[in-house]
């Protein structure tokens, strides 16, 4: 008697997507709090999807899904730029796989079509971010003693808690849940859910600006939330109007000057910032933060001038940086801290222009999504990405690149769901 095959596929398939739906929600946990984890899931993840028939779902996704494409386009264009260029084959892959992530995000969509496991992966972030918050207070009032669980483990210090993650990342991400709780607040259904939602913000809101250290969490919470104000007056209103701008404009300066004058966190980070950038002249071997990022941004520029047109190739950056600083005696670094330089380092003007490209298809597929709160919430996600790129490499470092990944899968997916319905 022979084997049907076809009738065990159609019933492993089922199973197999369940089990990946699974792996998918466990990665809403993971991705806040571990690298291993992350890793041992993404393979899960492959090998359930492999194993379930989404391949041709996933090409579909990458031909009709724009956000999709431009993710796609952007990763294979790194994969041609490890054909050319000085360095190392295994070097060149190696930094490819930093950003692999890219190539995960049509994979993403195809299992966020179910809007219930949408739903649910929000509720798992938002909930791991709110237990970060309180255990970075716990551990600044000293409730709860450094463990070697945390980021920097019994080292991890009171005036600066990050918890599961840098003090960097752990800032964006809170940001980030800072801004999705605002708007859950703003469009909950009743009182009672309206003011819960704000008062986990205020204490994320608190993590960012009093508790840990991390300018791109200042960033990602004005921009983010200066965005919120825009479009709520927009549609509260009917039409943006010139008076719309001017209450904006008088508005978001005055909240800033507050919280400069009542968070001393912030206005110290704030004082700090400046007098950097006013003490930074080029090659000044300024060993600050600020300093060692325009140091990295003033010699990436010398580098992007000598190759414009196709960069140095995938992973060249390291040793086109010490070729460009040889005889300057500063410091070296593997990337320079801001994701356009990389990417137009790597791949010339064409990185840069596939980078602000997907940027773009995020901005502009946000406003066909399905109603106002998913518009928001992908915008303040290409928001975050957009200035988190200026002064950080998000698509290349862990946690970040699948971060963004992840919900750029999750927060644009309800357009292919629409598009698959009709």
């Amino acid at each position: 008697m022979g084997i049907d095959l076809r009738n065990m596929t159609a019933s492993i398939y089922p199973a197999g997507r369940q089990a990946v739906q699974v792996v998918v929600l466990l990665l809403a946990l993971s991705i806040p709090v571990s690298t291993a984890l992350d890793n041992v899931l993404l393979f899960l993840l492959l090998l359930g999807a492999g194993m379930s028939g989404y391949l041709p779902e996933y090409w579909r996704c990458v031909r009709q899904h724009p956000v999709a494409r431009g993710s796609t386009v952007l990763f294979i264009a790194l994969l041609l730029g490890c054909s050319y260029g000085a360095t190392a084959y295994g070097d060149a892959f190696g930094m490819l796989g930093k950003y692999v992530d890219l190539a995960f995000v049509p994979l993403l969509m195809v299992i966020f079509a179910d809007e219930k496991l949408r739903q649910r992966v929000w509720k798992i972030f938002l909930a791991v971010m709110v237990v970060t918050a309180l255990l970075s207070w716990s551990v600044n009032l000293e409730i709860l003693s450094p463990a070697s669980w945390m980021w920097q483990g019994t080292r991890t210090s009171l005036a600066n808690p990050a918890i599961f993650r840098s003090s960097i990342t752990q800032n964006i991400l809170m940001s980030f849940a800072t801004y999705i709780l605002v708007l859950h607040a703003y469009w909950a259904s009743n009182m009672k859910m309206r003011v819960g939602y704000l008062g986990l913000a205020i204490l994320t809101t608190s993590s960012v600006l009093v508790l840990v250290q991390g300018r791109s969490g200042y960033l990602v919470l004005l921009l983010t939330l200066s965005w919120f104000g825009l479009s709520t007056m927009r549609s509260m209103g009917g039409r943006f109007t010139s008076r719309h701008l001017w209450v904006s404009l008088l508005a978001i300066p005055l909240l800033l000057w507050g919280l400069y004058e009542t968070v001393p966190r912030l206005h110290q980070r704030v004082d700090e910032t400046v007098t950097e950038f006013q003490s930074w002249y080029p090659h000044s071997g300024q060993a600050t933060s600020i300093g060692e990022r325009l140091e990295f941004y003033f010699n990436t520029g010398s580098i992007v001038s000598a190759h414009p047109a196709f960069g140095v190739g995938t992973g060249g950056f390291a040793s086109a940086y010490a070729q460009q600083t040889k005889e300057l005696g500063v410091s070296l670094t593997v990337n320079p801290h801001n994701e356009y330089l990389h990417l137009t380092v790597q791949l010339g003007v064409l990185g840069a222009a596939l980078f602000m490209y997907l940027l773009y298809t995020q901005w502009r597929t946000a406003f066909q999504l399905k109603d106002i709160q998913s518009r928001d919430t992908a915008i303040g996600l290409m928001l975050t990405l957009m200035v988190t790129s200026l002064v950080n490499t998000p698509l290349m470092d862990h946690t970040e690149g699948l971060f963004f990944a992840y919900m750029s899968a999750l927060c644009f997916a309800s357009l292919k769901q629409k598009e698959q319905n009709e």
